[in-house]
């Protein structure tokens, strides 16, 4: 299985997954930390792939998304964006929506 199936199959099984330097309870990056903290208020659970553990992740999701930057968010196998993207889309509630059928019992 490629680097590149095995992050699909990731994104596919979890409804919400973060890709992040470090793990939630302990972040290695402010933006990891914020992207954390905004998943945490919205009370939503989320799977976590700490991407300093293995380079080939650290480099296969960039090229997955085409995006550039850790973190990345994934809800529902969608590639949401990075943690500024995440801050704006909770700032205007948009998240919320987006995560309100996936929320924590």
């Amino acid at each position: 299985m490629s680097i590149q199936d095995t992050i699909r199959q990731q994104v596919t099984e979890n409804p919400v997954i973060l890709y992040m330097k470090g793990t939630p309870t302990f972040p290695q990056c402010g933006f990891s930390a914020g992207a954390v903290q905004v998943l945490k208020n919205l009370g939503v659970n989320f799977a976590a792939v700490n991407v300093l553990a293995d380079p080939e992740i650290r480099q296969g999701i960039k090229e997955f998304a085409n995006w550039p930057t850790i973190p990345q968010l994934y809800i529902k196998g969608e590639f949401v964006g990075g943690s500024d993207i995440m801050k704006e889309l909770y700032a205007s509630g948009e998240l919320a929506e987006m995560v309100a059928d996936l929320k924590a019992e």
